[in-house]
């Protein structure tokens, strides 16, 4: 029976307490002595492992080292170099501070801990058998350094090593653990070992060129094949890294890496705020990739929430929150078609240069974007930017009739870019359209040379083409003298579905029917964000209950509701009203979206569930209004429709999240024909 009295425990049985929330694995050793090499300003790391960390760990760095009369201090409970005071507590710049992993580590296993300082003519070791007391300190011939030699883990805690998993799944923890590290900083040499074996060897990376090889050695090649480097700088904030592309997803959140002030962390604000800004382009279901720096003065973030270190707590979060969305928003949206055509990848700079400079003296080298590109908004409005697509897909005239309604409703122009193409009036064109319904192919036959001097559709006998006087080229001649857009000129259009077109590359494949749905959706964005959302009062205004947390944030966010149509008062205590609703809306379940925003509010600072909802709603919109497959456009159309994705944001996917074009460049036709082989 345990015993009813109150007795203090002895420090040994403290320390395996604590190591029960600091070392639940042989990954979180390597990580807690990983930090501590770091923090000792330490450029080479080497890790060798031995059964999945179980059965040995052994770290080595050429950091600053331990004094002799301080290394059994190191491996005394809340005992540390990194703080003195409370206001170090609150301006942490260092990793490891709490002072409990050494002591932890050494209570459940069989340590020891060497070092040697750059000065000293001699090295010196401790040993530890998970004992409260350690052996003298003896001298060791050593290199400048600290080395640390953990064997037999968790060996006088049996229970804990029974939670433990195979081999092969506690050295993948360990291996994940190494690559984190080796993000944060680039500038540190890092190597791996598991029983004998190689398996990374990451050297120092302080230029653009082998900070990329790191990023493809750590997270694939796809991912260093599919993302674009940025910066952004404001408020005191800078936000800098890799984003993946798009259409570069997962089906899990393996490649999302997020560091604040150089540590790894996991956060519900960040991962929430950057998933929002890419819900507009991602497929449904999908997660996107990114390996993000995000820098703020140490005074704004706690890092001291948890005892591993995972987690942070940032003091403005939805101010936070905000900003990252809106910097990934903004960064997305930028990204042209002659960014991700790049030969070296897309490498996009956003910088603002009026900020106040942060406080953090940051240990990763900022690797340099290739070039600068602050994209400009349009000089021309979209109505104009647009006017080429005017009658682009002519629908039932009860469709048509309907959906201006629901338009007109909401102040947007009947103009839209929406309806044809290309008129089908006359008697010739409707007899050619009918031909092509009925054989895709058709339209070859009554096609035109594609331009001056180049090749015609309809080939003469070969041995009347003579290279030295035909030219093969494709491209208009506009193009031969001037500049080649990013997605070139179209030369033709497979059965009505998709757009061909030759760049300086190769050949580009368009969706006709993605690309023009971006483009009116974004249209459509626009056009309701300059006119404001539009506010449709309800007859019988409609109440419901709240928590008391929910009413005093809905009196906190009124304005928020206001700007996005809602008319939202409080009742009482816990019960809210609704008195208007944007217009888009009426026939949604808005008691429900209130609340789910109201709970968006309470955990984030901000939502975007309504915003979310209308867009939903546009995107329908756009969709039903776009060309259609079959839909035969002439040359100058599929050119027009190519110069409008150039300058369309979000571009590169359609409403749903899938690809809007891909590229074939000569080399991969090459391989497809084995030409050269």
């Amino acid at each position: 029976m345990p015993s009813h009295s109150i007795k203090p425990l002895s420090p040994h049985l403290i320390n395996q307490i604590a190591a029960g929330e600091v070392v639940d694995r042989p990954a979180s050793v390597v990580k807690e002595l990983l930090e501590n090499s770091l923090d000792a300003e330490a450029d080479q790391i080497s890790v060798e492992i031995e059964s999945g960390g179980v059965k040995r760990i052994r770290i080595r760095d050429n950091g600053m080292g331990i004094a002799k009369d301080e290394l059994s201090l190191a491996l005394s409970r809340h005992a540390t170099s990194k703080i003195s005071n409370l206001h170090d507590l609150e301006n942490i710049h260092s990793l490891g501070f709490r002072g409990e992993a050494l002591p932890s580590i050494a209570s459940i296993s069989r340590l020891k801990l060497s070092s040697c300082q750059e000065n000293s003519a001699q090295g010196w070791c401790l040993y530890g058998d998970g004992q409260e007391t350690f052996d003298e300190v003896e001298p060791i011939a050593h290199p400048k350094g600290t080395s640390l030699d953990i064997k037999d883990l968790f060996f006088n805690v049996p229970a804990r090593r029974k939670f433990l998993k195979t081999e092969k799944t506690e050295f993948r923890h360990i291996e994940d653990v190494v690559k984190k590290m080796a993000l944060s900083r680039f500038n540190t040499q890092f190597s791996l070992q598991h029983n004998g074996r190689n398996i990374l060897n990451l050297r120092a990376a302080n230029d653009e060129e082998s900070s990329n090889a790191r990023i493809a050695a750590i997270c694939g090649k796809g991912f260093s094949e599919n993302c674009f480097y940025f910066e952004h700088e404001a408020e005191g904030l800078r936000l800098w890294g890799w984003l993946g592309l798009p259409t570069f997803s997962r089906a899990q959140t393996d490649l999302q890496y997020f560091f604040v002030n150089g540590r790894v962390i996991r956060d519900r604000v960040v991962s929430h705020a950057i998933k929002q800004a890419y819900q507009d382009v991602l497929y449904q279901g999908r997660q996107p990739t990114y390996v993000l720096f995000f820098e703020i003065d140490p005074v704004r973030v706690d890092v001291n929430a948890h005892p591993s270190k995972h987690e942070v707590r940032f003091r403005e979060s939805g101010h936070i929150h905000r900003f990252l969305q809106k910097t990934v928003e903004k960064i997305l949206a930028e990204l042209r078609p002659e960014d991700s055509l790049k030969t070296d990848k897309a490498k996009l700079h956003v910088v603002n240069n009026q900020t106040t400079p942060l406080t953090a003296d940051l240990n990763p080298p900022l690797p340099k974007p290739i070039f600068s590109n602050t994209q400009q908004n349009l000089g021309l409005s979209v109505k104009e930017s647009m006017s080429s697509y005017k009658q682009l897909h002519q629908g039932s005239p009860s469709t048509d009739k309907a959906m201006q309604a629901l338009l007109a409703k909401q102040g947007i122009s009947e103009n839209i870019p929406i309806n044809n193409y290309n008129e089908l009036d006359s008697k010739e064109k409707i007899a050619e359209k009918t031909a092509v319904d009925n054989n895709p192919f058709a339209h070859y036959a009554k096609s035109p040379t594609l331009a001056k001097n180049s090749m015609p559709v309809q080939l003469p006998e070969y041995e009347t083409l003579k290279p030295e006087e035909k030219s093969f080229s494709l491209l208009p001649d506009d193009a031969e003298t001037g500049e080649v857009p990013p997605l070139g000129f179209a030369v033709a259009q497979i059965q009505g579905v998709f757009i061909l077109a030759e760049n300086t590359e190769g050949l580009i494949i368009v969706d006709m029917h993605a690309a023009h749905e971006r483009i009116c959706y974004e249209y459509l964005k626009r056009s309701m964000a300059e006119d404001n959302i539009r506010s449709q009062p309800l007859l019988i205004p409609v109440s419901f209950s709240v928590t008391p947390q929910e009413a005093d944030s809905a009196e906190q966010y009124q304005s928020i509701f206001k700007n996005l149509g809602f008319n939202l008062d409080r009742l009482g205590n816990d019960k809210l009203v609704i008195r208007a609703v944007p217009s888009l809306l009426k026939d949604s379940n808005v008691t429900t979206l209130v609340s789910d925003v109201l709970a968006d509010l309470l955990m984030y600072g901000s939502s975007e569930r309504i915003q979310t909802e209308i867009n939903a709603i546009l995107s329908t919109i756009a969709c039903h209004h776009s060309v259609r497959a079959n839909r035969q456009l002439s040359l100058p159309e599929m050119n027009d429709l190519l110069r409008d994705m150039e300058r369309t944001d979000y571009s590169g996917q359609c409403n749903h999240g899938r690809p809007t074009w891909t590229q074939l460049t000569m080399s991969q036709l090459d391989k497809l024909f084995m030409r050269g082989q």
